[in-house]
């Protein structure tokens, strides 16, 4: 079982001309709706609120084959995320939280599962934030954090960066971008970033680069995964959808915690990318079904 902690919120995705259409998002949303569609085991632990955005997707959730009975329903309303696409569709996001439902994460129960997926605003927004940490230091089994930074909503860089130091000493798998490391190291050049992170906790360091493709790190070597490329309709929902790829692909392929086989590790991203193009290909965040999936 794979379980997934974090936000489900609304994407308002904007388009360039201004036109604005909704979509369910959230990256741990997304991760576990990807998760689901390619045919894993997985459950959401997040807050939805019980309004009619947050029982929407609650049935999304479980259209896609995600558990959601660890979730919590509350009564604030769902958060909203305005993704404004650019010229070449890359998204870039504003974020409407105060008093919504994906910080009301309360204390969640203990969860059972093979792998803990979690990050980006469930790394920022309290009390989210503080029971995304204890789960991780509790958690019995592998732990895969997508660091995914939010500049604009982190009230305090020094605090947040101190969380993730945190959370990354128990952490066996961090996905980050060249986006992310540019806010965690700002003066240093992305690989030698993300090689830093190995001597922070983490086993493995999956460092992802949009069309430049990804590079899979070990303090035992390192591995270069290109991209598949597609015809880009946007990237919403892409590095989530990497992330989800690789979890399915490694934990079918072996033990969970058995992080120095790098061809496995490369396989692992490789079918990721192959998942993310899928995502790149069509509007907004709509992983891949596992037929779709080259």
């Amino acid at each position: 079982m794979i379980v997934v902690v974090g936000e489900a919120l609304i994407d308002l995705v904007i388009s360039p001309g201004g036109d604005v259409e909704t979509s369910l998002g959230g990256a741990p949303f997304n991760t576990a709706r990807a998760c689901g569609r390619l045919g894993a085991a997985v459950s959401f632990v997040g807050a939805l609120s019980s309004d009619r955005f947050g029982r929407m997707l609650d049935a999304q959730l479980a259209a896609d084959g995600v558990r959601t009975a660890d979730a919590s329903v509350v009564d604030e309303p769902t958060t909203l995320a305005a993704a404004e696409l650019d010229d070449h569709g890359a998204a870039s996001y504003r974020f409407y939280i105060a008093g919504t439902s994906a910080p009301a994460l309360p204390d969640p129960p203990r969860v059972v599962g093979d792998v803990l997926f979690s990050g980006g605003l469930g790394l920022v927004l309290e009390p989210m934030a503080e029971s995304v940490t204890s789960m991780v230091a509790a958690f019995d089994g592998a732990v895969m954090i997508d660091v995914n930074c939010r500049p604009r909503i982190v009230p305090d860089r020094e605090r947040y960066l101190d969380r993730v130091g945190r959370v990354l000493s128990t952490t066996d798998i961090v996905k980050v971008s060249d986006d992310d490391l540019a806010y965690l190291e700002p003066d240093a050049e992305p690989l030698d970033a993300a090689r830093s992170l190995l001597d922070r906790g983490p086993k493995v360091v999956l460092l992802t680069a949009g069309a430049r493709g990804a590079h899979v790190l070990t303090v035992s070597g390192e591995r270069f995964v290109p991209a598949t490329v597609v015809d880009v309709v946007d990237t919403v929902g892409a590095g989530d959808s990497f992330g989800a790829g690789f979890l399915v692909a490694w934990t079918e392929g072996g033990a969970v915690e058995s992080f120095d086989d790098l061809d496995r590790l490369t396989d692992a991203s490789a079918f990721a990318a192959r998942v993310a193009a899928v995502v790149c290909s069509r509007r907004g965040a709509d992983p891949p079904w596992r037929s779709e999936v080259g």
